[in-house]
Formats: C-alpha cells, structure tokens, sequence
C-alpha cells in the first residue's frame, strides 16, 4: 500500500460464518481515540506495539459475572461489548418505533456497538434500501455519539444493485464508489464519521453466501487491494472514517491485504483462525454474526406447523438463508436440542454461550425482531454458567464431528 503515513496503525480482524471467514482490517484515524455454535468483525492493533502475551483478552477492570462483559480490540485502547446489535431487520421486519425501542433496551443493557450496512434491509430491495441507516441516525440524535461503536459497510462488486450509485452499470469497490457509499452513509446515519467502514464482500469474484466451492470460470479482474486501501486511507485522512476493514474474505483475500499492509511495515496475518487471534501472533479478535445461524439454532423450524416457524424470516422471505433450513442442518438442530435438555438448557442459551465462551470472539453479532427474542438473547449470555462445563462442550464436540458443515448438503 503506498501510503505516506507508514506509522499509521492497522487492525485486523476476523469474522466467521458457517461457510466462511470474515476478514476485517482497519487503519485509525488519527484525529480521534477509539470511543470507550460458530456464526458469522473487529481486532485492533494500535500504532506498532508488541502484542500482549498473556491471554486472548484483557478487561478495562474487574466485572461483575451478571453484567455483559467488555473485551479489549487487539493491542488498541477500544473495549467492545460482548454483543453487538445488529440491525438488519429495521426497515423491513421492524417499525422505526420498533428500531428505537431495541437499540435503548439493547444500549440500557450495556451494549456499546452496532451493526449495519449501506444496502440493509435485508432482504435487499431498491424499494426500502437505506432505511436501516435511517432509523439508526434518527435513534443517534438523541445519544452521545461518542458512546456508540458504529460499524457499517460499502457493498462489494454487484451488477444487480446499481441503485446505490447515482450512475453506475456495475458496483466495484474503487475509490469513487467507495466516496459516494460514505458520503450517503453519513447522511442517512446522521453523523460525522464511521467508526468502522468494511467492504461487504470482495471487488473479485469469490464464493458467497451459500456457495461452497470456487468455480474457477467465474474469475474476473478487480480492483488491486493497494488501491483500495489508498481510497479509503483517504477517507481517514479526511475524518470521515476511523477504522477500515474487508468482510466476507477468503485465505487469499486475506494474505493479499496482509502482504499490501507489510508494505508498509504492518502486522501479518498468519495460518488458521486460533494462530491468527492469539496475542503472540497477530492478536485479532473475532465478531461471531448469525450465531444462531439465521434463527435456526433457536429451534423453531423444527416444527414447520408452529407459529414460530410460519413467521420466521425463512418462510416470509422463501430463499434466504436456505442453507440453515436444509435437511442436515435440521438434522443436527435436533441433535443440538437434545443436548441442551440433556443440561438444562435452551438451544439459544447453548449456542450463544458456545460462541461467547471462544477465546477469540470479542464480539457475538446478535439481531431480533421482538422484544422477547432481544432480551433472551442477551440473557442468555448473562444467565449461562462462563463457561459451559466440560461435560457440554464434550456433547458439542461429539456432534460437531458428525456434521462439520450441515449448511453444505
């Protein structure tokens, strides 16, 4: 990355969905401090320093076991709590009335951070485009900017959603699309700066969202990874954006912006997952979303004549997340459950417990479309033993050999 600032810090860190590794790497604004089963965003290494080597994380102070936890972002000074709202229901599934009331009963609770992206609703329509940021900047307006973590994302290569763009036949991820997606960002979150901007998915073609496997003849050229840094180092500079990162990566996404951060001397990603978050390596943090896999881990699919399940988003929007509703992954739910009576358990307590309890998470994504579901969700990270006996994650470990991907029938 050419870059007359090499000092400059990077942060780095990984997101995990069921069917891929989530990438983020930040570079930070220097006119601002930082504001005080497996799913599927944020680590943090601050100027050059050594990482620390004593443990994954590192708490501001002592905190009580009742309370949501706080875990230090890499080597910086920014603690995160160990949820994070995320948002993509506002605008479609949620009123605005709705929105507000979780993003207060979700911040009343300790939650610090929250989620969004340029294209949110989901599912993505032209029609309601935009208006999650909207409910998010109408929420803002009353709350202390500074106390809030907001992340959101610049959509990544698509020639389907040419709507967010004034004039575009083709969304790329280059520095004109990239200033426009801020610039209208900002104005729909009614802010100043985005404490976290990450590139949604990749400029080059990759295997997304349910799509297991490279297919070679989908190549295309993209934009070089230095150029795009250089687009958003510019936003930095500017103010406008304080951290920088790439969701929805690959391995070689990942090393390609590894290798244009080692250009200017920066920290390296290296081998798998646990290698990469630990301390004595690149110490990143990882931010679990969709840990309940869409809503399928809280068992409601199971019985496809419940109410539960006639008004989950599976069946009101036929197609979306299809790979958390196929036949094995209804298979290991089931399984899953019986563990979860077996110890006393909810099948939601046991998957938010399970993705709290990793070392490497820093924070678990979480998003409801009630009331009821917000507070178990969270209370389900309060009131579960830290961390699940042994005896528990043996039953989990014992299933997760049988089925290591039931996303992928």
């Amino acid at each position: 990355m050419a870059s007359s600032s090499s000092t400059l810090p990077v942060t780095i860190s990984l997101t995990e969905s069921s069917n891929y590794t989530r990438i983020s790497s930040w570079r930070d604004c220097p006119s601002r401090l930082a504001p005080s089963p497996p799913g599927g965003r944020n680590v943090h290494l601050l100027r050059k320093r050594k990482a620390k080597k004593n443990s994954f994380v590192v708490f501001s102070k002592k905190q009580p076991e009742n309370a949501l936890q706080y875990k230090k972002l890499g080597d910086s000074d920014l603690f995160i709590s160990e949820i994070t709202l995320g948002t993509m229901t506002f605008g479609e599934q949620n009123t605005e009335k709705e929105a507000h009331e979780q993003l207060n009963y979700s911040f009343e609770r300790g939650i610090n951070a929250l989620d969004t992206a340029e294209m949110y609703p989901v599912p993505v329509k032209k029609e309601t485009q935009g208006r999650t940021d909207l409910y998010i900047g109408s929420w803002l307006k009353s709350q202390a900017r500074d106390k809030v973590i907001l992340a959101t994302k610049v959509s990544g290569y698509s020639e389907r959603a040419t709507y967010l763009r004034d004039n575009a036949k083709v969304l790329r991820v280059d520095a004109t699309n990239i200033r426009e997606s801020v610039e209208k960002s900002l104005k729909r979150l009614n802010t100043d700066y985005i404490d976290l901007l990450q590139i949604h998915w990749p400029d080059r073609y990759v295997p997304l969202f349910g799509e297991y496997a490279y297919d070679p003849s989908k190549w295309r050229s993209s934009v070089p990874v230095a150029e795009q840094l250089r687009a958003f180092q510019e936003l930095i500079d500017q103010g406008k954006v304080r951290y920088i990162g790439v969701s929805n990566e690959t391995s070689y996404g990942v090393m390609e912006f590894v290798h244009a951060a080692k250009v200017d001397g920066l920290p390296k990603i290296v081998m798998d997952l646990v290698e990469v978050c630990h301390p004595n390596n690149c110490n990143v943090g990882l931010l679990a979303y969709s840990p309940l896999a869409g809503g399928a881990l809280s068992g409601k699919y199971l019985d496809t004549d419940s109410d539960g399940a006639k008004s989950g988003r599976f069946n009101l929007f036929p197609g979306y997340m299809e790979r958390y509703n196929k036949s094995m992954s209804k298979e290991v739910t089931a399984k899953y459950v019986e563990v979860a009576k077996k110890h006393g358990l909810t099948l939601v307590e046991l998957a938010l417990a399970f993705a709290r309890d990793r070392p490497f998470v820093t924070s678990s994504i979480i998003g409801a479309t009630t009331m009821d579901q917000l507070k178990e969700d969270i209370d389900a990270f309060l009131k579960t033993e830290r961390p699940l006996p042994p005896e528990v994650m043996s039953d989990i470990e014992n299933i997760f050999k049988m089925y290591k991907d039931p996303a992928i029938d």
